[in-house]
């Protein structure tokens, strides 16, 4: 590894935001080991893309194992494999949409901080970085699945500081409004007005990059343009 090369696991990383950071990362010369529910051929990112549903416990695990077996244990490891809902009121949202938005939230990012964590506790270092939002600080009508699950992240990450020895932060992250698939889905009409992930990602690396075990319990936000 070289000098200042950090390992880095990332879940959601196929597209969006998780895409746009990995590439970020690689290109200050990271090492990015990525994940996503349906993978795709990586060779053109630069990064390594699993085929990994996080939703599913055994196959986090699996791949986890793997990862470390090769010696990957993450120095900053950052979940944000996500799902969103289209917007209605709680009572017309589908049993299924409902399940995948905490299944794939709340549970994978449980099921993520299972499979890693022990080997980072184990060696005693380590940043753990769960992607929240603004409306896992807030609320919003029609939306109140995908707050629910945001907010149960706030609960689940600030819990997760509290168990972490010295030399460990546990930090929840705001990415701000960045122009997504999963945006598009929420407000069609006003996407174009918010900058691409790509340009996003610059920003957004530099902030994580700065991170220490200081901000252990943190609710942070991406700065603005």
């Amino acid at each position: 590894m070289q000098v200042g090369q950090k390992t880095i696991v990332l879940t959601g990383a196929s597209r969006g935001l998780g895409r746009a950071l990995a590439r970020e990362l690689v290109r200050l010369g990271h090492l990015v080991e990525a994940c996503s529910r349906s993978g795709r051929d990586s060779s053109e990112l630069g990064f390594a893309l699993q085929e990994v549903d996080v939703s599913d416990a055994a196959q986090v695990t699996r791949w986890a194992r793997a990862l470390i077996d090769r010696g990957r244990v993450p120095d900053i490891l950052i979940c944000n494999a996500a799902a969103i809902h289209k917007p209605a009121p709680i009572w017309r949202v589908s049993g299924s949409d409902f399940h995948s938005v905490i299944a794939t939230n709340v549970l994978g990012t449980g099921y993520t901080l299972q499979a890693f964590l022990p080997s980072m506790v184990g060696r005693g270092t380590g940043l753990i970085i769960v992607v929240s939002s603004g409306w896992g600080r807030s609320a919003a009508a029609d939306m109140a699945p995908y707050c629910a699950s945001k907010w149960a992240l706030e609960g689940l990450t600030l819990s997760l500081a509290h168990e972490l020895p010295q030399g460990m932060a546990a930090v929840t992250l705001n990415p701000g409004i960045v122009k997504t698939d999963m945006l598009k889905k929420c407000w069609p009409d006003r996407t174009e007005e918010y900058e691409s992930p790509d340009i996003w990602a610059g920003r957004a690396v530099d902030f994580i990059l700065r991170l220490s075990h200081s901000d252990n319990g943190r609710q942070l936000n991406i700065p603005g343009p």
